[in-house]
């Protein structure tokens, strides 16, 4: 959350049973219901936002943001926050939204992206960072709601992580690829494009006629990226075949996949 808001919030973090957020914080009341198809960051090269790179004080200690991000590796405490700070600005000057991939940080650039990696499930998720905290001492990234979802923190409210920078062209979109590498996981692949805005249309098309996770994630093909539009795990291929039966139902064709 911004610099500014911190202020009157720090030391008033709830227990981890309460949510791992802050004072009058929480999930909001009405969270939509799919927030599993929700698109996770690309990373892409920007330029550094005007806001929340020059070195700045919380509470008499003086934080000094890296130039880079190159490299950057920690594990720490991961928690979240929501609608106390949802359509407030962020460090960046940017609109927070608690519904997107993005995340707070001490030190990292701003904007930047790193994989998060819950170290007890293994689920992970790429964020964009664009906002400054947690002050917390005990805690070394602030999640959006949406992705404190995605790896399963809101239940427990803090998580042990790993948190990874990505470069551009490095990181992928949708689940990490360590999530879904045991064999035997069912997929449909709806398509893969060179182009990933013309995946993300796929994606939502494709989402809309089913509630089973639709993402898109990225491999390498020739030495360009390609995006790959896909849906599951699932739990079985006559799953796999009712679902290929809706999508074809909306035009759109399928192939079934087993990793």
């Amino acid at each position: 959350m911004a610099v500014f808001a911190l202020a009157a919030l720090l030391g008033a973090c709830a227990s981890p049973r309460d949510g791992g957020y802050y004072q009058d914080d929480g999930p909001p009341a009405d969270a939509p219901l799919n927030l599993a198809s929700v698109a996770e960051p690309v990373p892409r090269a920007e330029p550094r936002s005007r806001y929340g790179n020059n070195p700045y004080e919380v509470f008499g200690r003086t934080y000094r943001p890296l130039r880079d991000a190159r490299g950057y590796r920690e594990q720490g405490t991961a928690s979240w926050y929501g609608k106390k700070f949802h359509g407030k600005r962020t460090s960046s000057g940017e609109t927070y939204n608690m519904y997107s991939m993005t995340a707070a940080h001490r030190t990292l650039p701003l904007p930047s992206y790193v994989r998060v990696r819950n170290l007890a499930n293994n689920r992970s998720v790429v964020v964009r960072v664009n906002d400054r905290g947690p002050f917390h001492s005990s805690r070394l990234i602030d999640l959006s709601y949406a992705a404190a979802h995605r790896i399963g923190l809101l239940g427990t409210g803090t998580a042990r992580v790993e948190v990874v920078a990505l470069e551009p062209g490095t990181g992928a979109p949708g689940p990490a690829p360590a999530e879904y590498a045991a064999s035997g996981r069912i997929f449909l692949q709806i398509g893969a494009f060179a182009d990933w805005n013309t995946a993300e249309r796929v994606r939502r098309r494709a989402a809309g006629t089913t509630t089973v996770r639709t993402f898109v994630d990225v491999v390498e093909r020739a030495g360009r990226p390609l995006y790959r539009v896909r849906m599951g795990p699932l739990a079985s291929q006559q799953l796999a075949q009712r679902v290929a039966r809706q999508l074809a139902g909306a035009g759109l064709t399928s192939d079934l996949m087993i990793e």
